[in-house]
């Protein structure tokens, strides 16, 4: 059985987008940080995206400006294999996307019951959010970034279970950056 996790960035005080929707603030360019995130970039995820994120890595990962900063990572972006779930998009163009409008709970179900590479969320709260409801989320990667926004969203507004998470491993870099590992 495949298993699914969620690398996402949060505020110091929890939010995953800013008061505006705006999650810019939360990308960091620094040889370190880079190193990592080309690191992390580089497993054989298929990726998994809402349609507000899917339209943002869209719109930059097949892009030069994307191959020219960080080539590793867009290679590998534009690369895997991807799904993304919608109601609204009409197509999803991006190199190997599949779309699914089916119900969000009982198609990760199946996904994750068919052979092939583990699931990355990235991104995509409200996906984050109903999946971590339904308990279907196995691991998270929680950048927590050192800003504070005083507003915003969560990556688990409206979540009301209290899943069991347990702490596997932490990763500090010199930007202020943490990474949390956790595993339900």
């Amino acid at each position: 059985m495949r298993s699914l996790t969620v690398f996402n960035t949060v505020s110091l005080d929890g939010y995953f987008v800013d008061r505006g929707g705006d999650m810019s603030w939360a990308h960091s360019t620094d040889p370190e940080w880079n190193a990592f995130t080309s690191e992390n970039a580089g497993g054989g995820a298929e990726l998994v995206f809402g349609r507000v994120t899917y339209q943002m890595m869209a719109g930059f990962w097949p892009t030069p400006a994307a191959l020219a900063t960080l080539p590793t990572v867009a290679e590998s972006m534009n690369r895997l294999p991807k799904v993304v779930f919608s109601r609204t998009l009409e197509r999803a163009d991006w190199n190997n996307t599949r779309l699914f409008r089916d119900d969000l709970p009982d198609t990760v179900r199946r996904l994750k019951g068919e052979p092939g590479p583990d699931l990355l969320i990235l991104g995509s709260g409200r996906v984050v959010s109903l999946l971590t409801q339904e308990g279907l989320v196995d691991r998270y990667q929680v950048v927590v970034k050192p800003i504070v926004l005083g507003a915003g969203r969560t990556m688990f507004e409206g979540v009301t279970t209290q899943p069991a998470l347990r702490l596997i491993r932490t990763r500090s870099f010199s930007n202020g950056n943490v990474v949390l590992w956790y595993e339900h």
